[in-house]
């Protein structure tokens, strides 16, 4: 790690040059993961929707693949907290995209359903979101993709052991 006195003189670049990142956050996954994740949401909001949130389209996927199943068991396929989950649902909710049922045999279980809106929004979202993905994995071989995924998936399960989610 450099010390103050080993830092690199700004005076040595133009005025229009901008620094570089520092090597030593380079080499912290942690900085490389907020960079992405940046990236990700700027693409998004400009590719794909600008009012809805990842979170919540993770929520809509779910619903989608697992209708009327109870709000905490996709909580856990969405990687979402409980009380993270219970308030994406209710802004899904608001908007008329989910409606949530009592289950009948269990009043505390919320079953979850896709709104005809909600389900019209999915589609029209999924759609831009895919060629997001397209636009995100360019250049890369179906391979490179398909090894590029699995290590971001062992990567997530891995960070998600150290700080589980509550």
């Amino acid at each position: 790690m450099k010390r103050v006195s080993e830092a690199v003189d700004s005076s040595d670049r133009s005025p229009r040059e901008a620094p570089v990142s520092p090597p030593e956050l380079l080499a912290a996954p942690g900085f490389l993961a907020r960079r992405l994740y940046q990236a990700y949401m700027s693409a998004w909001a400009r590719n794909v929707d600008s009012t809805m949130t990842g979170p919540q389209f993770a929520v809509l996927t779910a619903i989608a693949r697992f209708a009327g199943t109870d709000q905490g068991s996709l909580a856990v396929t969405v990687a979402l907290d409980r009380s993270t989950m219970a308030d994406v649902v209710r802004r899904l909710e608001e908007r008329g995209l989910v409606m949530r049922t009592t289950d009948t045999n269990d009043g505390r279980r919320k079953l979850l359903y896709l709104t005809p809106a909600g389900s019209e929004t999915y589609n029209d979202v999924y759609a831009r979101a895919r060629d997001l993905d397209e636009k995100l994995l360019a250049g890369r071989t179906p391979v490179e993709r398909q090894i590029l995924m699995a290590e971001l998936t062992t990567l997530a399960e891995l960070w998600e052991n150290i700080a589980p989610l509550s």
